[in-house]
C-alpha cells in the first residue's frame, strides 16, 4: 500500500516480519551446516577417486560425478517439486521452513562439492607427494594437508553457497516454506502491499551483506599466503 505517494510502513506487521526473518536465518544456517558436511564429503570422494586405475573406483567416480552434475543442473523450483514425496516422508510435511531443508541441502551440496574438488585440485601436487613420501597415512594427508591448504578457498566457496541459499529460501517461501519469501509473496505481492515487499527485500539484502562480510573476514584470518 502507499500513502500519499509514499510507502506506508505503518501497514507492516513488524512482529510477523521479525518471525519471518528468524525463519530465513535459521533455515539458511542449518542448510549451510549440512551443505558444508555433505559437500565436503562428496568433493573429497570425487578428488580421491579421480585418478584410480581400479574399474570399480572409476565407476564410483562417474556415478558421484553424475549425481553432482544432475542436481547442479536442476532449477531449484523443479527440485522442490521432485523432492516433495521424499520431503513428506522425511519431515512429515510439505510446507513450512523444515520442509524446505531437504531441497535446499540437495540443491547446494553438489554445488559446494565441485568447489571442494576444485580447491583440492589447486593444491600444489608437490606438497601431497612429499607428505606421501614421508609415510603419512591417507587420513593424515586429508586432515593435515588437504583441509588446511584449501581452507581459504573452502570458506570463500561456502560463503558463495550460503548467499545462494538465501535466494533459494526466498524462492521456497513463495510456495509455502515460510520465511521472508513467503511473507513478501503472500502478504506483500498478493495483497498489493509494496511496503512489505520492500522491507522483506531489504532484510534479505542485509542478511546477504552480513554473510559476505563474515566470509571475507574469515578468509583474511585463515589465509596465510603473502599477497
Amino acid at each position: 500500500m502507499k500513502a500519499n505517494g509514499f510507502f506506508d510502513f505503518g501497514s507492516v506487521d513488524w512482529g510477523s516480519m521479525l518471525g519471518a526473518t528468524w525463519e530465513t536465518v535459521w533455515v539458511t544456517l542449518v542448510s549451510v551446516l549440512f551443505t558444508a558436511i555433505f559437500g565436503y564429503l562428496i568433493g573429497l570422494l570425487l578428488f580421491e577417486t579421480r585418478n584410480s586405475d581400479n574399474v570399480l573406483v572409476k565407476i564410483l567416480n562417474w556415478l558421484v560425478g553424475l549425481f553432482v552434475n544432475v542436481f547442479r543442473s536442476l532449477p531449484y523450483i523443479i527440485l522442490i517439486i521432485l523432492l516433495l514425496p521424499f520431503t513428506q516422508k522425511l519431515t512429515g510435511t510439505m510446507v513450512g521452513p523444515v520442509a524446505a531443508l531437504p531441497s535446499l541441502i540437495f540443491s547446494a551440496s553438489p554445488f559446494f562439492a565441485r568447489i571442494v574438488e576444485i580447491a583440492f585440485r589447486e593444491i600444489d601436487p608437490g606438497i601431497l607427494e612429499a607428505s606421501d613420501a614421508m609415510g603419512a597415512s591417507e587420513w593424515t594427508i586429508i586432515f593435515k594437508v588437504l583441509l588446511p591448504e584449501s581452507m581459504p578457498a573452502l570458506v570463500s566457496g561456502l560463503t558463495v553457497t550460503a548467499i545462494s541459499l538465501v535466494g533459494y529460501t526466498a524462492m521456497a517461501g513463495a510456495i509455502g516454506a515460510g520465511g521472508l519469501g513467503q511473507l513478501a509473496y503472500q502478504d506483500g505481492f498478493l495483497q498489493y502491499n509494496n511496503t512489505i515487499v520492500l522491507v522483506a527485500s531489504a532484510l534479505i539484502i542485509i542478511f546477504v551483506f552480513i554473510l559476505q562480510g563474515l566470509g571475507d573476514f574469515l578468509v583474511k584470518r585463515i589465509d596465510k599466503r603473502v599477497i
